[in-house]
């Protein structure tokens, strides 16, 4: 499997695209690149979660068909937003679904979690351009996803910034001469403490990330550095390496991005200001690159740039996370499903930072028959309900003593 044809599709501008997630981080700064030139795109629909006043504002600023919030309990408050427009508003998981199926030529996934994948699973199948922002759903379900995008002849590009930053400098017809991937990250902003200051970190401090501004999901994901190890599972599915050939290291600055070693010595590496409408503008454009707002770095007085090892004792997830991948099956499903519940009751201050990571390793070490091989969506969909109910008795259980 490929990551995508490689070869780059014609497309006429200006160009259909439908934004899944629109209010979040990265959906926020795509609709900001699109305003910047209207002219090129035509919006076909725009999907939020809950947040109607944003998402009424991005629908007419961008001339949008359709507005849909999944929340459904939330209808008539964007039907009164939009009061006066042609817009059509929806709500509901299914009229997420549908705006997903639209026509439109690009998507932009970024539905944050598991939630995001079965309107990401139908853009894909349509044989769109999906711009992958939502890594669960490639963690979860990357086998049907990217067979999804084979057997419609879609494309799938990835939007997080290494994984972008490796498509970038990734070259195909080259593949026997790849060494080995090097994907970068900044540490987060527990990279200097101690597991004892750790243990009494609060959500305020697991929060303040030191370079991006992510949602808060991500934004703990990046803390615990869970973030790093469901891009580990990424990179494996979206470049078809063996864990083995994939490393992680730990830059602060966040100047590089990620890097691609081969065999003869040479190391290709993407660089860039810490600004997600970086990758968000080489996927929105691609195959052309288009103009873009971010600041361009200044070398001259750029810091100096340094590395160094990760520490899987202080940060167990990426052990954990490379573990699922050798593991295979259920593993990720159940890795990402016992995360993301462990990280919501961190959030809710019912655990404790260094819980996260314990929550996740009792799942798994508990789950017979991990291993077993993904037969279905509805199999995946099975052992991610289990994980969480599995997830949310250990963080019950920790929240007695906490």
């Amino acid at each position: 499997m490929e990551l995508t044809r490689w070869i780059a599709p014609s497309h006429e501008r200006p160009r259909s695209v439908t934004i899944l997630g629109s209010t979040g981080s990265v959906g926020q700064n795509t609709v900001d690149l699109i305003a910047r030139d209207p002219a090129s795109y035509r919006v076909e629909a725009l999907v939020a979660g809950s947040s109607v006043e944003l998402l009424a504002e991005q629908a007419r600023r961008l001339r949008a068909r359709l507005a849909v919030v999944a929340n459904p309990e939330r209808y008539r408050a964007l039907k009164e937003a939009l009061a006066g427009t042609s817009i059509v508003a929806a709500a509901g998981q299914e009229a997420v679904v549908e705006a997903a199926s639209r026509p439109a030529e690009w998507v932009m996934a970024a539905v944050v979690g598991f939630a995001g994948l079965a309107p990401t699973l139908v853009a894909a199948r349509r044989g769109a351009i999906v711009a992958l922002a939502n890594k669960e759903a490639l963690v979860c379900a990357g086998r049907l996803l990217i067979e999804a995008i084979e057997e419609s002849n879609g494309v799938l590009l990835p939007v997080d910034s290494e994984h972008n930053a490796i498509f970038q400098v990734f070259e195909p017809q080259q593949r026997q001469a790849i060494d080995r991937l090097i994907l970068t990250a900044s540490g987060g902003p527990f990279r200097n403490w101690s597991l004892v200051d750790m243990a009494d970190a609060t959500p305020k401090q697991a929060l303040a990330h030191p370079n991006w501004d992510m949602g808060d999901k991500i934004s703990i994901d990046s803390a615990t550095l869970m973030n790093k190890g469901l891009e580990l599972i990424e990179a494996h599915l979206l470049f078809r390496l063996p864990a083995e050939k994939i490393e992680i290291i730990v830059h602060p600055q966040s100047v590089i991005h990620s890097m691609v070693g081969y065999r003869d010595g040479s190391v290709l590496a993407q660089l860039g200001t810490q600004d997600m409408r970086v990758p968000i503008s080489y996927a929105l454009g691609w195959p052309s690159r288009i103009d873009g707002p971010a600041a361009r770095l200044d070398f001259a007085n750029l810091s100096a740039l340094t590395f160094e090892p990760p520490d899987s004792g202080r940060f167990p997830s990426l052990r954990l996370a490379r573990e699922a991948l050798v593991t295979g099956g259920l593993a990720s499903i159940v890795l990402n499903a016992a995360n993301e519940t462990a990280v919501a009751a961190f959030l809710a201050r019912r655990v404790g930072f260094l819980d996260i990571a314990r929550v996740v390793e009792d799942v798994l070490v508990g789950w017979e028959g991990v291993a077993v091989p993904v037969e279905s969506l509805q199999h995946l969909q099975a052992a991610d309900h289990e994980a969480r109910r599995r997830a949310e008795e250990g963080c019950r259980k920790r929240s007695l003593s906490y």
